[in-house]
């Protein structure tokens, strides 16, 4: 059974740091393309970024330059560090393994609330 799990939300004030984590199990995880994308209230899920199973990565123009996406193949873990956060990053996180239109799973989500 494919399970993705990620951890690390919370509250922080703009200008703050955060890390999310996303852990995968019952996938042959190296071989994935790894993505994160968010959902804010009332509007569409976009994809923040993208970790190929070469380790090209791909961010979204809002986030290029304060998030960077990592992964470690043996943990079967990949990382969302968010750096310089603004309100605007507000919303619920999801983690993405994607191999093909078949095989693509999806987490629960975490919060990142971004408030002062």
């Amino acid at each position: 059974q494919v399970q993705l799990v990620e951890s690390g939300g919370g509250l922080v004030q703009p200008g703050g740091s955060l890390t999310l984590s996303c852990a995968a199990s019952g996938v042959a995880f190296s071989v994935y393309y790894m993505r994160w994308y968010r959902q804010a209230p009332g509007k569409q899920r976009e994809l923040v970024a993208t970790i190929t199973s070469g380790r090209s990565t791909n961010y979204a123009d809002s986030t290029k330059g304060r998030f960077t996406i990592s992964r470690d193949n043996v943990k079967k873990t990949v990382y969302l560090q968010m750096n310089s956060l603004k309100p605007e990053d507000t919303a619920v996180y999801y983690c993405n393994a994607h191999y093909s239109d078949m095989l693509s799973y999806w987490g629960q989500g975490t919060q990142v609330t971004v408030s002062s």
